[in-house]
Order: C-alpha cells, then structure tokens, then sequence
C-alpha cells in the first residue's frame, strides 16, 4: 500500500525543503526544492517501495521547482536515476544540453550526478501529476545501456512507455495483494520493457522488417514451439513454415547457425535452467531429458556432460549445494 512522503499545504508549503526527501531523508538526494505563492496550494506525494526502487505519484497545484547543482553532488553523491510519467502539466528540463519539455503522455529520464533544472507545470485547471520512479542508476544501466547522463526525452509514440506506466501504476496502487517477490517481477519487467523501447527509439526501428527477418522469426517460434519433440528436424520446420530445406539453412545462416547447433544449444541451457530451478524430488533427470525433446536420459546426459563438463546429476547436486550456501549466507 502507498504510503504519504509529503504533504503540503499554505501552512507548511514554506518547508517543503525539509519536507520532499520524507521524514527520514530517505528519498531523492540534495538538491533545491521549491514553489511559488498562491491563494491555493496543495501538494501531496504518495509513495510505494519495491527493494531499492521507489514509484512515487505527486500532485500540486502552484507550479513548483528542483535544482540540483554541482555543489549538491559534491556533498552528496547518491546516483540515482527518475523515470518520469507526465499525467497533468508539463515537466520542463533545463541542464547544460539546453531546455526540452515533455507533456501528458510523455517519458522523461534525469539522473542525480548532471546538475539540472526542473519545472513542474500546472495545466489549465491548475494542476500538476506526475508519476515517477527512482532507480539507482547501476540498476538502471543494465536495461538502459544508451547514455542518459544529460537527460532522456521520449514522446507517446512507443506503445511500450505505456505498458510500462501501466506496471507501474497495478504496482504502486496494490494494497498488500500482490506477493514482494511479484511486484519486483514486475518492476523489472517494466524497466525491461523501457530498455527495448529506448534502444528502439535509437535503433530507428519503426521501420518494417524485411522478408528475411520475417521468415527467421517464424522459423525461430517453430522451433520453439516444438522443441520438446524428438522427431524436431529440418524437413519438420520447412514443412511447417512453408519454406524449402535450403531456404530454411539460409536463415539460419543469417542468425550464425545452423538446424542443429541451435536445437541442442537450446535444449541444453532450458535442460540447465530447469534443473537448477527444481527439486529433484519433483521432477527427476529423466522427465526433464524427455521434456527437451531428447530421446534418452543416457543421451542427455552424453550431451550434457560434454558441453558442461558434468553430468546432470552432477550439476544438480552443485546448483543444490550452492543455493543451501546462498541460504546459510543469508541466515547470517
């Protein structure tokens, strides 16, 4: 359940400074903090923790402010980046790069160690939301590997912004239903999901693919779908994706393959992935060999050990014993 950060009204606007990071200057980092003089003023910031990160939603009415210098990162180096959701208003950045705006259905990123200046716009009827969301930057540079050190702009236009704001939003407005461990799935789906649509953004890839690419995703969900059966061959796959064999070899050229190293290759890491996820006493070896589509446990295992250099009653035994040390690691 979300839980108030702040709150502001004419009697206490004037100590908003002391006030934006909580009761514990927990949130945010150092930087300036303040709005201008109304005859109304209501502020109210409403927060919800998952782990390290925070989606915080903020409503207001006068039109408020943030700075951060370069004499605030020198005091305080806390690096952390905000995804920005504009609902209401308009969120207006100035830094070293120049001034850009976003507006109702925009995305934004700032981070913590460029000096920046933000305006927080009312619209029309004089008000202001905003949905945000703060993430340690070293989190962040895993889905986001583009440089946003200046600030990130994106408009409307990516469905997968709204997406996001939409995991966001289930997260930040469930009131103790979801398990912890959900709503961290589901956070780092949506950050996932913005790291696709920036690097798409960047890649131009509003354009249409091409037959190849078309085929080879077709070839690609085939496969996929039928790995689990022996009988999997390349006549199988040309048959069913209406190309010829040696279309099919071309394809998979394409991808830097070929028929047979893609399906042991995938066979192999879900048969690895599925035996260090599961306990032997719910599924054994040879369940797993046939549900990968391998014909024997004993020519499992032949594959198995040759590529990972262990057998799979091998690797399971290490996977076990390394998850009772991550355990014990964690009662300490």
């Amino acid at each position: 359940m979300a839980e108030t950060l702040f709150s502001l009204d004419r009697a206490n606007f004037r100590e908003c400074q002391k006030l934006f990071r909580g009761e514990r200057a927990q949130e945010y980092y150092l930087g300036d903090y303040w709005m201008d003089d109304g005859p109304l003023i209501e502020v109210k910031a409403e927060r919800k923790s998952v782990g390290p990160i925070s989606i915080i939603n903020i409503r207001s009415s006068p039109q408020s402010y943030f700075r951060r210098t370069r004499q605030h990162i020198r005091e305080d180096a806390t690096d952390l980046s905000v995804l920005w959701f504009v609902k209401r208003g308009a969120l207006a950045l100035s830094n070293q790069c120049g001034n850009k705006v976003a507006r109702p259905g925009d995305f934004a990123i700032t981070r913590s160690m460029s000096p920046f200046l933000i305006e927080l716009r009312p619209d029309g009827e004089g008000i202001h939301e905003v949905l945000h969301v703060t993430v340690p930057t070293h989190i962040l540079r895993e889905p986001i590997t583009h440089d946003f050190d200046t600030g990130l702009f994106m408009h409307v236009e990516r469905p997968e912004l709204a997406i996001a704001e939409n995991l966001f939003t289930d997260v930040f407005e469930d009131e103790g239903n979801l398990a912890p461990e959900s709503s961290r799935r589901l956070v780092d789906c949506a950050l996932a999901i913005i790291g696709n649509a920036v690097r798409a953004d960047h890649a131009g890839e509003h354009t249409r693919q091409t037959v190849a690419d078309r085929r080879l995703d077709e070839v690609l969900r085939f496969i996929e779908v039928h790995l689990s059966d022996p009988q999997l061959s390349t006549a199988m796959v040309s048959k069913g994706c209406g190309i010829s064999p040696r279309y099919l070899s071309f394809l998979l050229r394409l991808k830097g393959t070929s028929f047979s190293e893609l399906v042991w290759e995938q066979r192999l890491e879900k048969a690895k992935s599925w035996l260090s996820a599961t306990d032997p006493r719910d599924i054994s070896i040879s369940e797993i060999a046939y549900g990968v589509g391998f014909k024997s446990p004993a020519h499992f295992s032949r594959m198995f050990k040759r590529v990972f250099n262990m057998n799979p009653r091998e690797f399971r035994g290490v996977a076990d014993n390394d998850g009772d040390c991550d355990e014990a690691i964690a009662l300490h």
